[in-house]
């Protein structure tokens, strides 16, 4: 998406991506330029429960939960043979 810079240095994040990353007015972001010249922004969470549920949002932790349960019920199957 081509957003433009306005004479006051501000620009609009088009409201698809807001709406997806669920950034509100108020919002606070970091911002930081990569080695290769371009320009990172990143949401600052406001509390801990944001950062948790922004970290894990695309995971399957069930599905994960659950692979890892069964390899430690293998991994103790052979270990006590």
């Amino acid at each position: 998406m081509l957003v433009k810079l306005s004479s006051k240095g501000q620009l609009v994040i088009p409201k698809e991506i807001r709406s997806r990353l669920r950034l509100d007015a108020g919002t606070r972001l970091h911002i930081r330029t990569t080695a290769d010249g371009n320009i990172l922004l990143e949401p600052v969470p406001h509390n801990v429960l944001d950062l948790l549920f922004g970290k894990f949002a695309d995971a399957d932790l069930l599905t994960d939960l659950e692979r890892e349960h069964q390899q430690e019920m293998e991994d103790e199957s052979q270990f006590r043979s």
